[in-house]
C-alpha cells in the first residue's frame, strides 16, 4: 500500500468515525441503560445533562487506533491471499478471497477490542466533568480514555480489555469476509474486457 492511500484511508477512516460517533453514543446507551427508552429521548437528555460533548465520549481512541486497524485487516488480507495463491501454485479463487478477508477481520480484533470495550464504557458513563447542569454533577468514574484504559487493567487485568472480543471476532469476520468478496467480484464484473482489475482486488 502507498503511503499517500494509507494516509487518506486513515484520515478518511478518522472522518467516518467522528459523523457517526454521536449516533453511535445514542445507541450503545439505548442498549445498555434502561433510563434511555427511545432515540429523541435520549438526544435531549444527553444535551439537557452533559453537553454536546456527551456524544463524544471515548471517541479518542477509535480515531488514533484506525489506521492501525486497517493495516491489520488488509495486511492480513493480503498475506493470506498470497500465502494461498503461494500454497496452491494458482490464481486466487473467491473463497481465497472470502477467506482472507474473514482472517483479516477476526485479526483486527486484537487491535480494536481495547479501543472497543473503552469508547462503550465511557459512552455508557453519562456522569460528565462538563457538565451543563449543576444539579446533575456527578462525578464521573473515569476521566478520559487513557484513564479509562488503565483503570480496566488495573481491575480486571489486560484480559479485561478483551472482553467480549469473542463476539466481536464473530461479527467481524464474516462481515470483512463479505466485505472483500463484494467488492473482489464487483471489481471482475466491471472491469471492461482486456484491461486489469485494481491492484486492491
Amino acid at each position: 500500500m502507498h503511503f499517500a492511500d494509507f494516509l487518506a484511508g486513515s484520515f478518511g477512516g478518522a472522518c467516518g468515525v467522528a459523523v457517526g460517533y454521536p449516533l453511535d453514543t445514542v445507541k450503545v446507551r439505548i442498549q445498555t441503560q434502561k433510563q434511555f427508552t427511545g432515540i429523541w429521548q435520549c438526544i435531549v437528555l444527553t444535551i439537557r445533562k452533559e453537553g454536546v460533548h456527551g456524544f463524544f465520549k471515548g471517541m479518542f481512541l477509535p480515531i488514533t487506533t484506525i489506521s492501525m486497524t486497517s493495516s491489520v485487516v488488509f495486511g492480513t488480507y493480503r498475506n493470506c491471499l498470497q500465502a494461498l495463491s503461494y500454497i496452491r501454485k494458482a490464481e486466487n479463487t473467491k473463497l481465497d478471497v472470502f477467506m482472507s478477508g474473514l482472517a483479516g477481520g477476526v485479526a483486527q480484533v486484537s487491535v480494536m477490542s481495547p479501543g472497543d470495550i473503552v469508547k462503550v464504557r465511557l459512552q455508557c458513563q453519562t456522569e460528565s466533568r462538563h457538565s451543563v447542569n449543576p444539579k446533575y454533577s456527578v462525578k464521573p468514574k473515569y476521566s478520559g480514555p487513557i484513564h479509562c484504559l488503565l483503570s480496566i487493567c488495573r481491575e480486571q487485568g489486560l484480559s479485561g480489555l478483551y472482553r467480549g472480543a469473542l463476539p466481536l471476532a464473530l461479527r467481524d469476520g464474516p462481515s470483512f469476509a463479505t466485505y472483500f468478496l463484494t467488492y473482489h467480484t464487483l471489481c471482475a464484473r466491471l472491469t471492461p474486457d482486456g484491461q486489469k482489475e485494481p491492484v486492491c482486488c
